[in-house]
């Protein structure tokens, strides 16, 4: 840990994302670290006073069991501040003490107009710039954007936050392929048939209409947190887990990865769902939502096969799925390898290739494999090995955390990454969008439309 003081500003500190996400995240992290050196401020367009903010960060700290965490950051003062105005920026940047990290939790476009806003002014030495997804709506204002951005601060200072990055299971995705010998060597087309990373919710749209009727689930998931997983999952080995070798070793697979084959109507899925029951809990159709456009065909279930373009991976397709208001929230990476060459004559049963599993919380390794039955040892049975992970040490958030107040920007996003991100999946959204592939239907409740392969 960096012994260095940093000035923390979370704009849009009134917001929900800071209250259930930032906070929670930063009171944890300040638990398991209580002598990190930390100044916390928030500023927001909402009317609230010091006193109203300490309250929010209190309650927050302590639904993660954080509240002596607290007495830490117990000093912390709110601003109200339009982020978008020059004269106020100027005022939250001015007299803070050690590095200054400014964290944008606002939405997209309040972020583009701040940091138009910041191009203006003369910024502290070594300023941190923390921006949420979606970092742009296309490569073309992605690129915009990261040359807005590049006119602030270096990109060593630049934090593209996909906070799956942080996530515990995505980690450990990392040292299983990379610290073992029995998977290190047979980690390639040669030995892997098939890769499928998904991530399934019973969660409908939950009042968010105003951003995700506009997105959807491909732009939601796939397009950002989906590849990422994808480039860590598909990525040569680093020399190094520094932020330079890790980021240009999931830059290259990213700039490599191509929807399958070039065809993005043979190779995507889409569909939304219609009225149903999710656990005991009825749920309208996704048209009937509050704040819905039906005319926008909005998908919330994305499904798309892409491949990597080089050596390694040449001819493996990776499935990536996300949806909402399915029967059961299932959050897993799969890597199916190729049957065995050659089996004995005489071994009967299963003949099933071998599965890796990586479910995303709890966090879980799975190997199922092929071995002798308990009453005939010449007959196959399945069997799995498996490991429990837990939830993790930290969560995602206090991980993002943690790299944002030590300046290592090895968990964010680079520029050229967002950018490629969008790359890869405008064939897609340009087919949709033109009608190219039908809008299945599925109940909320089930796990899909039928006729959809299943991993």
């Amino acid at each position: 840990m960096s012994p260095d003081l940093t000035t923390l500003i979370i704009l849009g500190a009134s917001g929900d994302l800071t209250s259930r996400l930032l906070l929670p995240a930063l009171g944890q992290l300040l638990t398991r670290e209580p002598d990190r050196r930390i100044h916390l401020r928030g500023a927001g367009m909402d009317d609230w006073d010091d006193d109203r903010w300490r309250e929010v960060v209190k309650a927050s700290f302590a639904t993660t069991g954080s509240e002596k965490a607290f007495a830490s950051v117990a000093a912390t003062t709110y601003t109200k501040a339009d982020i978008t105005d020059p004269a106020d920026l100027t005022t939250l940047l001015g007299g803070n003490d050690g590095r200054v990290a400014l964290y944008f939790a606002v939405p997209p476009a309040v972020t583009e107009r701040a940091c138009q806003a910041l191009t203006t002014l003369e910024v502290p030495e070594g300023l941190i710039l923390a921006i949420e997804k979606p970092f742009g709506s296309d490569e073309a204002t992605a690129h915009a954007l990261n040359e807005t951005v590049a006119k602030i601060v270096p990109e060593s200072q630049i934090f593209r936050i996909d906070h799956f990055l942080g996530r515990s299971t995505t980690l450990n995705i990392l040292s299983a392929r990379l610290a073992n010998r029995v998977l290190e060597p047979v980690w390639s087309a040669e030995h892997i048939e098939a890769v499928f990373i998904g991530y399934d919710e019973t969660l409908g749209l939950e009042g968010r209409a105003g951003y995700y009727d506009h997105a959807g689930a491909l732009v939601d998931m796939i397009q950002s947190h989906l590849l990422q997983v994808l480039a860590i999952v598909a990525m040569e080995p680093p020399a190094s887990l520094s932020e330079i070798d890790f980021r240009e070793a999931t830059g290259a697979v990213l700039r490599a990865t191509h929807v399958w084959q070039g065809d993005p109507v043979a190779s995507s899925r889409r569909a939304r769902y219609t009225a149903g029951v999710v656990q005991a809990r009825p749920l309208p159709s996704y048209v009937d939502e509050p704040g819905v456009d039906a005319a926008r065909d909005t998908e919330t279930l994305a499904e798309v096969d892409f491949e990597v373009r080089n050596a390694r991976w040449q001819g493996v397709p990776f499935t990536l799925r996300s949806g909402k208001a399915l029967d059961d929230a299932e959050r897993e990476v799969i890597v199916r390898f190729k049957p065995v060459r050659h089996l004995p004559q005489g071994l009967t049963g299963s003949t099933a290739p071998t599965v890796l599993r990586f479910a995303l919380g709890p966090d879980r390794m799975t190997l199922e494999m092929n071995v002798s039955g308990d009453g005939d040892a010449f007959e196959l049975e399945r069997s799995s090995l498996v490991a429990d992970l837990g939830e993790g040490t930290l969560k995602a958030y206090a991980e993002v955390l943690s790299g944002i107040l030590d300046g290592d920007a090895m968990l964010a996003v680079r520029a050229d990454a967002a950018e490629q991100c969008w790359r890869i999946v405008q064939p897609v959204l340009d087919a949709w969008r033109s009608g190219k592939v039908p809008l299945d239907e599925y109940p909320a409740g089930t796990d899909g439309p039928e006729g959809w392969p299943r991993p």
